[in-house]
């Protein structure tokens, strides 16, 4: 079973009491970094999406844009300053996050770029620092390299924007991302990036335990329905974020089509908060999960 089955299936294997008595009508309305947005459910930071699907060579814009149109935070990868532009200029809050560069200059300018442009936050991406052969990774033909917490907070020290950490999978690592600074944290695999990583809702609990009250923990892999991000929630995630599910969306319907499905998995999400006692996205209560 790989990576990615293995989470799907810790996903379905939580299950929801219901809590009806003096329930009310949800509001999936959240805050986060002073700005408020419709929901809790933003997009995932992808990369390259004109490249991996030529058929969508307007792909990172219009994936912004059915953000803007949900009212959700946008996430970006990897890519050039101008791209990053682009999607700025759509209005929509967006969160940079940056691969570590073996290049210093490139990511302290990608930094200069977000602030530049007011994206909502900036972050790294710290599980792209090797390879799966433990060297230091070449991502689309570009140099990486093994950053040290010393290396990190003077990333976090370079910039007034909140500084994300993306691909923390431990307690252990979301504590130190706490020491040194960092404003928040996504809980993810990348995808299945190591063979048998655990599934970031399982080590979400412990992670939200050690770290929860100090910064917001996002978390993404797997997400594809509001019933999947309820899970997430419950178990304490501030907001997820969806990516790859949404690449049909944009095909099939460009920046409509993914606001469309945003919305959809928002309207899933009040129905089971509303089936669950949860009127606003500071009730989520991890005792509605059972585990069968």
């Amino acid at each position: 079973m790989t990576t990615k089955e293995m989470t799907r299936e810790y996903f379905d294997s939580l299950m929801l009491e219901m809590r009806l008595m003096d329930s009310g009508v949800p509001s999936t309305e959240m805050e986060l970094y002073g700005k408020r947005f419709q929901t809790p459910i933003m997009t995932a930071a992808l990369s390259h999406i004109g490249t991996f699907n030529p058929d969508l060579p307007s792909g990172m814009v219009q994936y912004a844009q059915g953000a803007a149109m949900a009212g959700a935070v946008h996430w970006i990868g990897m890519g050039s300053d101008e791209e990053f532009e682009e999607v700025a200029a759509t209005g929509v809050p967006t969160i940079r996050i940056i691969k570590p560069y073996a290049e210093e200059n490139r990511i302290y300018g990608q930094i200069q770029c977000a602030e530049k442009n007011d994206a909502l936050a900036v972050g790294m991406d710290i599980d792209h620092m090797f390879g799966l052969d433990g060297n230091p990774d070449i991502c689309m033909g570009e140099q990486m390299a093994v950053k040290t917490s010393a290396d990190l907070r003077r990333y976090i020290a370079s910039t007034k924007l909140p500084f994300i950490m993306k691909g923390v999978l431990s307690v252990q690592d979301a504590v130190k991302c706490a020491e040194i600074g960092a404003q928040g944290i996504v809980v993810s695999h990348h995808g299945g990036r190591l063979n048998s990583a655990v599934p970031p809702l399982y080590v979400l609990p412990e992670i939200v335990k050690a770290v929860g009250e100090q910064m917001p923990i996002f978390v993404d892999c797997g997400i594809c329905s509001g019933m999947d991000a309820y899970k997430a929630l419950a178990l304490g995630a501030t907001a997820v974020s969806v990516g790859t599910h949404l690449i049909p969306c944009i095909r099939q319907g460009g920046a409509e089509g993914v606001g469309k499905r945003i919305q959809e998995m928002t309207e899933e999400l009040k129905g089971a908060m509303a089936y669950t006692g949860v009127t606003n996205t500071k009730e989520f209560d991890a005792t509605v999960i059972r585990h069968l």
